[in-house]
């Protein structure tokens, strides 16, 4: 395993809500990010699909996670998603690359899918810019 994607792995374990959720990095190698997260009747709302927040959430990790891959410890700074359809499966992957990149902010895009009995399905396309996070000077 690469050590960014070790690296990877050590933030996602310190984000207490992808921890909650249950997170896992697959990918993170420059330019490239692969979230995962197992489907739980928790995650889902009254009709029977993932809620929205949830796929929202994975997407905009992944963007963030391929943005820091080339820049460092990053934020996002803003997103905008399409769901495309319900996401019901068994599992949801966020796939997310960076379009363009400068010194300080990344432009990215994700598409989430679902695996389920009907094999991989897009449920979501996300796009979103990503800074980087500027060290603290002296307090």
């Amino acid at each position: 395993m690469s050590d960014l994607l070790e690296f990877g792995k050590t933030i996602l374990k310190n984000q207490p809500f992808s921890a909650l959720l249950g997170t896992e990095l697959d990918v993170f190698e420059p330019g490239n990010a692969v979230l995962t997260l197992q489907v739980r009747e928790e995650l889902k709302q009254q009709h029977g699909f993932v809620h929205g927040g949830v796929v929202s959430y994975l997407a905009d990790n992944a963007l963030t996670y391929a943005g820091g891959s080339v820049l460092g410890d990053s934020v996002t700074s803003e997103y905008k998603i399409n769901y495309l359809r319900p996401a019901i499966g068994e599992k949801l992957v966020a796939r997310a690359t960076v379009l363009s990149s400068g010194k300080n902010q990344a432009v990215c895009q994700c598409s989430v899918f679902v695996l389920g009995e009907g094999g991989e399905r897009t449920v979501a396309v996300a796009q979103g810019t990503i800074n980087k996070v500027e060290p603290k000077s002296g307090s």
